[in-house]
């Protein structure tokens, strides 16, 4: 009753436009119960970003940016755009036009040319773990033929978001019309359908064939918690996982070598913020509390990860994707980073913008616990001149 309600209230803002029969209504009312569904699945959408889509009476609903696909049942998460500008705007290779409604302050994604070109009904965007894990390889295109075989799927290679994604999509369906599976290289998933149940079906299926287990790693070094101890503005992550970030060699490795998609890019910087096990256990809180202040995580090599107490949740939640993602990546996989232009080009978009606007929706701050709360481990014996010895 109470979802019913929160439905109703967010159909009938007083500008939006009327959906003309109950069907429409009721597939609006899917979308919602689709996108808040998927918007609380970490392996699919971290913070704010996927977004979904649908075509009802010529009007495009479309995610507005910077909104949390979990809250839309709560909360207005769509606006409304016609598709008619949308593709007039494309003609003219034009940036796609605001909504109409005066007093609404939302602006639709960054991927509404992207959900436009595509004929389907309902389109869903997803930054899935498992998707990018195979997304990010130069074999990507290879290692999916058989995974993805009897389904209707395309790669798409690395394009900026925007217009010059929605132009390759284009290009592919001119070519493959029946695609409905889309892999974004070095970016995420798209699928498509002609309606909710069954793109939630077809995204089910694609991500029970692109599982992968994670590389188990080793457990953090246990002097870290004691020397974090002393310190007032570092935590340790709630998720005990996030610490294979430092403590696994593999994942290091592959951190070191560049950015391998854009929301790592925009949340976590150009570079990780990645400190060596030969800094003396001594020491290190006076660097946490000195040189990294203004740090929102550190890696430590072989020691783990801590996360300093102002850091947000977009913040945090792209941390551990970013984690989730390097552990299912294997030593040996050809992978493919953004190109210096690449990376200039996202951080030239907009984005500061749209890291605020992110902020403002999803809480600036998270609540961690105080060093030591909850732990186990026991703590070493450690001379003040020892440092932090990788486990690997």
């Amino acid at each position: 009753m109470i979802d019913t309600v929160r439905r109703s209230s967010i159909l009938k803002h007083s500008r939006l436009p009327k959906l003309s029969s109950g069907a429409c209504e009721k597939e609006f009312a899917s979308l919602l119960e689709l996108s808040a569904r998927l918007g609380c699945d970490p392996m699919l959408v971290q913070a704010n970003n996927g977004n979904t889509s649908a075509k009802l009476d010529g009007v495009l609903w479309i995610k507005a940016s910077g909104k949390c696909l979990a809250n839309a049942k709560r909360e207005q998460t769509f606006v409304p755009v016609e598709l008619a500008a949308i593709k007039e705007s494309l003609r003219n290779n034009m940036e796609i036009a605001r909504t109409n409604i005066p007093e609404c302050q939302l602006q639709p994604s960054i991927e509404t040319a992207m959900h436009a070109v595509l004929p389907h009904h309902v389109v869903v965007h997803v930054h899935s773990v498992n998707t990018i894990a195979w997304a990010i390889r130069e074999d990507g295109p290879r290692q999916l033929n058989e995974r993805l075989a009897g389904l209707y799927w395309q790669w798409v290679p690395y394009v900026p978001s925007g217009i010059p994604l929605a132009r390759q999509i284009e290009k592919i369906l001119r070519d493959a019309p029946e695609t409905n599976i889309f892999v974004l290289g070095n970016h995420g998933l798209v699928v498509c359908g002609k309606d909710c149940e069954c793109v939630d079906a077809l995204l089910r299926d694609v991500e029970r064939r692109l599982a992968i287990v994670p590389r188990p790693s080793p457990e953090p070094v246990a002097g870290l918690f004691a020397v974090m101890s002393r310190s007032s503005q570092w935590r340790f992550p709630d998720l005990q996982a996030l610490h294979a970030l430092g403590t696994d060699a593999i994942s290091r490795t592959i951190l070191r070598k560049g950015i391998l998609y854009p929301c790592q890019l925009i949340f976590l910087g150009p570079k990780l913020t990645m400190l060596p096990c030969s800094v003396p256990l001594s020491r290190l809180a006076d660097y946490f509390t000195g040189r990294a202040e203004a740090q929102s995580y550190a890696i430590v090599e072989g020691g783990g990860v801590v996360v300093n107490e102002k850091i947000n949740r977009a913040e945090y939640e792209t941390l551990i994707a970013l984690m989730q993602v390097v552990q299912r990546v294997e030593t040996s996989a050809p992978l493919r980073y953004l190109t210096e232009t690449e990376i200039s080009s996202v951080l030239a978009g907009g984005t500061h913008q749209y890291r605020d606007t992110v902020l403002a929706d999803v809480g600036s701050t998270l609540r961690l616990r105080e060093p030591g709360a909850g732990s186990t481990m026991s703590l070493p014996e450690s001379g003040a001149g020892s440092t932090l010895s990788p486990p690997d």
